[in-house]
């Protein structure tokens, strides 16, 4: 049996894709399935209201891994850590938290 399976994909990565109806997704991979070519993704956005904040299984082969970004302002942050909150990812989270207060003491020891 031929794998579909993607080897740059793993557990936690932002990805985009279709799924099987059609809908454009972004979302980050919740579990994968090597054998099967199977990825779990829980879905952030989508043009479909209905299918945010599910997870959906879907061929490795039909997601992408989006690029890694680079924060570079305090709103980005700001949306970040509520995803991390509507993921209950806590040490996303913390992490997040602790970039903006430094950012705030930076801001706030400039003046």
């Amino acid at each position: 049996m031929v794998s579909n399976y993607n080897p740059v994909l793993k557990v936690g990565d932002w990805v985009r894709g279709k799924s099987r109806e059609g809908e454009l997704i972004i979302g980050y991979i919740e579990s994968l399935d090597p054998i099967g070519g199977v990825v779990k993704v829980t879905v952030v956005k989508c043009d479909n209201k209905d299918t945010i904040s599910k997870t959906i299984s879907m061929l490795s082969q039909h997601v992408k891994k989006l690029p890694d970004s680079k924060i570079v302002n305090k709103e980005q942050i700001l949306f970040l850590i509520d995803i991390a909150l509507l993921t209950g990812d806590e040490e996303w989270f913390i992490g997040l938290s602790s970039k903006l207060n430094s950012m705030k003491q930076l801001v706030n020891g400039a003046f």
